[in-house]
C-alpha cells in the first residue's frame, strides 16, 4: 500500500496463558499494522501466565523490524482490567486499540474498519460478534441497562478502538478504572458498535483464575456503576420497616382487646421500635455510601461530546 495513514497506532494484547493462539493472532494484527499504518507498536500485557506464551511472543517479535513489540510481565494475576490499564498507561498512539483476548474469530479487515469508523467523528469503536451472547452474559448486560444512567447499551465486545481524547478524558476522571467499558460510556463521547461475522468459533475460557475474576467484576461493577444495590438494599430496609411497623401496631391492639402475657407489650414494643430505628439509619447510610460512589467512580465535572469551532 502506497499511501498508508499517518497516525500513530497501538495495540494493548492481553495474554493469559494463550500459548496455542497468540501467534497466529499477533501475525494478523502485525500485518494489518504494517500494510495500513507507517508507526505502530503491540503492548502485549502478560497477565502471569503459566504456559509458554512470552516465548512465544519472543520468538515472533525475533523477525519483526517495523512494529515495536512490547511484553509487560504483571507480577502475579491481576485480572483483565488492571492488565490492560498497565498496557493503556505506556501506550502512546494517537489511536489504541485494545483486544481483550486473543481469540482470532474475527477477518482482520475488521480491525481497519473499526479504525475508519471512528474517522468519522467516534472516539469510542467497538467490535462484537454476531453469535448469541451466553445467558449469563446476557443477564449482566440486561441488569446493568436497567440500572444504570448511562445511555450505552452493553454487549459483549471482541476488540475496540479508542482515540486519544477519550483515553486522555478518561484519565482525567478516575486513576484507577474498574471497569473499562463503563467509564468509556460515562465519558461522553461518541460510541459506535460494529457488528462482524465470526469467521472461526472459538471456545469460551476455562480457566478457573479468569472465571472467578470474571464473576467478581461483575458483582462489582453492578455495585459500583449502577443503583443495583441500592435499590436491592433499599427495598429490604423499606420492607423490614414495615414489618416493624405493623408489629407495633399488632402489639397495641393486643395489649388493648386480649390477654398478652405481663411485660410482652412492653418487650414487643420496645424491640419493635428498635428495628424500626435500626432499619432506618441503615436506609439512611446506605443513601450516604451510594452518594460517596458516585462521588469516586462516577463523578465529573462535565461532560461534552465535540467542540465545533464555526469561526476562524
Amino acid at each position: 500500500m502506497a499511501d498508508k495513514e499517518k497516525n500513530f497506532v497501538s495495540a494493548v494484547v492481553y495474554v493469559h496463558n494463550a500459548a496455542a493462539r497468540v501467534e497466529g493472532f499477533l501475525k494478523a494484527v502485525i500485518a494489518t499494522f504494517e500494510n495500513n499504518f507507517e508507526h505502530s507498536e503491540i503492548i502485549c500485557v502478560n497477565d502471569s501466565s503459566e504456559d509458554d506464551s512470552v516465548a512465544v511472543v519472543k520468538k515472533l517479535s525475533a523477525g519483526i523490524t517495523t512494529t515495536s513489540i512490547t511484553v509487560v510481565n504483571m507480577s502475579y494475576f491481576h485480572g483483565l482490567e488492571l492488565s490492560m490499564d498497565a498496557g493503556m498507561d505506556l501506550a502512546i498512539g494517537d489511536f489504541v486499540f485494545e483486544f481483550d483476548n486473543t481469540d482470532l474469530d474475527f477477518d482482520p479487515e475488521m480491525i481497519m474498519k473499526i479504525y475508519r469508523h471512528s474517522l468519522t467523528g467516534y472516539d469510542i469503536v467497538s467490535a462484537s460478534p454476531d453469535r448469541r451472547e451466553k445467558f449469563s452474559s446476557r443477564l449482566f448486560y440486561k441488569v446493568f441497562d436497567r440500572f444504570t444512567s448511562l445511555k450505552y447499551n452493553m454487549s459483549t465486545e471482541s476488540f475496540r478502538v479508542l482515540s486519544r481524547r477519550v483515553i486522555n478524558r478518561i484519565n482525567s476522571m478516575n486513576k484507577t478504572v474498574p471497569y473499562r467499558k463503563a467509564m468509556y460510556a460515562g465519558s461522553g463521547l461518541k460510541t459506535a458498535n460494529l457488528k462482524y461475522e465470526v469467521k472461526t468459533a472459538v471456545k469460551g475460557t476455562t480457566d478457573p483464575n479468569e472465571n472467578r475474576y470474571r464473576r467478581s467484576l461483575a458483582v462489582d461493577t453492578l455495585i459500583l456503576f449502577t443503583d443495583f444495590g441500592y435499590r436491592i438494599s433499599f427495598v429490604m430496609t423499606s420492607a423490614m420497616m414495615l414489618i416493624s411497623m405493623f408489629m407495633i401496631v399488632y402489639t397495641l391492639v393486643v395489649y388493648l382487646i386480649g390477654n398478652p402475657i405481663e411485660g410482652w407489650t412492653t418487650t414487643a414494643l420496645f424491640l419493635s421500635f428498635g428495628f424500626f430505628g435500626l432499619f432506618a439509619i441503615l436506609t439512611v447510610i446506605v443513601k450516604y455510601l451510594q452518594i460517596i460512589v458516585d462521588m469516586v467512580f462516577k463523578r465529573e465535572h462535565y461532560s461534552f461530546e465535540s467542540i465545533e469551532k464555526l469561526t476562524k
